[in-house]
């Protein structure tokens, strides 16, 4: 069994923000599946169902981004999941906008969803499929927590495509796999370019 956490924050207001990418995503993967992620446990919204021939649930942590770990820390503890089996969707500013990065490990890169997973884990042993929102140009902030412009949007909607099949790759092949064949892949440009 797998999980497949997408993060963000709970409430209309921070709907379609780059900090709620992961939550974006995994409603493509849910509709894509369809899984409904309806059920309430562990302070997180989630459904069940198969991709790849493997049993899945997929997760919206509803503590608020910085408080994610909790609702995962249980999830993994009650269903016994391996951490390696963990797979959190997340934003990026490091990477430009609609770039995705696989890792199998690694730091939370100061991104404060991941802090609290790897806090609450013991363990940064998880794969992440990471989803460039670009930095920002002043209030990081306010660009998080700002909504997607129209010609980032296609961009976006791209990068979900990508990252789903990151995810697939990582449960049908590995996360080595998924490396190679998404890490490098092109971003779709802006206005056609």
């Amino acid at each position: 069994m797998y999980l497949i956490a997408g993060l963000g924050n709970p409430g209309r207001e921070y709907e379609m923000t780059r900090h709620n990418i992961g939550f974006h995503t995994l409603d493509y993967i849910a509709d894509k599946y369809g899984i409904k992620v309806k059920k309430l446990k562990f302070k997180a919204l989630y459904g069940e169902g198969m991709i790849a021939g493997e049993r899945v649930l997929l997760i919206k942590p509803q503590t608020y981004m910085n408080n994610s770990g909790e609702s995962l820390y249980d999830f993994v503890h009650f269903f016994k999941v391996p951490v390696e089996k963990l797979i959190v969707i997340s934003d990026d500013v490091s990477l430009d906008t609609g770039r995705i990065r696989v890792r199998g490990k690694g730091s939370d890169g100061g991104h404060n969803g991941l802090k609290s997973i790897i806090y609450m884990l013991q363990s940064d042993a998880f794969p992440r499929v990471k989803m460039g929102v670009g930095a920002p140009a002043h209030d990081m902030v306010n660009h998080v927590l700002g909504r997607f412009t129209k010609d980032e949007v296609p961009v976006m909607e791209d990068a979900i495509e990508r990252a789903i099949g990151a995810v697939e790759e990582i449960i049908r092949h590995g996360v080595p796999s998924a490396m190679n064949k998404f890490n490098a892949a092109p971003v779709k440009k802006q206005n056609g370019e």
